[in-house]
């Protein structure tokens, strides 16, 4: 049920439901935003507006919704509004009104920008991962290509003779290019005080 839905009197249309709500993509940073409420919960206990007892029945159930939703235990309902609802309407549930402690000095869109800085770093390190074993495979090709000859092409015309190994270099050089950008973005998206519990393989290459 949408959260504001208790202001109106009559049901709301499906259609209005289906316009507000962001849970059909949003679904895919679930691992991010429970991260992400996990350190706030601890945040909150730290500064003593939650109580330890209450912040360990928080991430405990936090990290059991994780760790189900992952094994495929439990199923993302995809009538809540957001991912956000689904998982403090699912922790409420699991662990009672101690779980609605969890949205306490914070609204939803530092949740928002949370998840998305989050979700792109992580998926920043995916991409890189993914071009340099493309990058691999071509440099293993152009060796065995070094005298493989075709024509080369300008403005989609034909010109003089290049080797195969030199064409695919040029698309190594590319992503190589592609790489650096990427890199770039990490450093903008890496201002959060989460870097710990962000990915941090993608430190090294930095």
């Amino acid at each position: 049920m949408p959260m504001w839905e208790g202001r109106f009197k009559k049901a709301l249309d499906k259609r209005t439901n289906d316009f507000n709500s962001s849970i059909r993509f949003d679904s895919r940073m679930y691992t991010q935003d429970i991260t992400g409420s996990i350190a706030h919960a601890k945040m909150l206990a730290k500064q003593k507006i939650i109580t330890k007892i209450d912040c360990e029945k928080i991430v405990d159930g936090l990290q059991g919704i994780l760790n189900d939703l992952h094994a495929g235990k439990l199923e993302i309902d995809y009538t809540a509004e957001d991912i956000h609802m689904f998982i403090e309407t699912e922790l409420t549930a699991r662990i009672g009104d101690v779980g609605k402690k969890l949205h306490t000095a914070r609204s939803r869109n530092d949740q928002v920008a949370l998840d998305l800085r989050m979700y792109i770093m992580d998926e920043i390190e995916y991409l890189i991962d993914l071009l340099n074993k493309l990058i691999k495979v071509l440099i293993q090709k152009s060796e065995q290509n070094l005298d493989t000859v075709l024509p080369g092409y300008t403005h989609l015309q034909r010109a003089q003779p290049v080797t195969f190994a030199h064409h695919l270099m040029a698309y190594v050089e590319m992503f190589i290019r592609d790489i650096d950008r990427l890199k770039d973005c990490y450093k903008r998206t890496n201002i959060i005080p989460l870097r710990k519990l962000c990915s941090s393989s993608v430190q090294h290459i930095i």
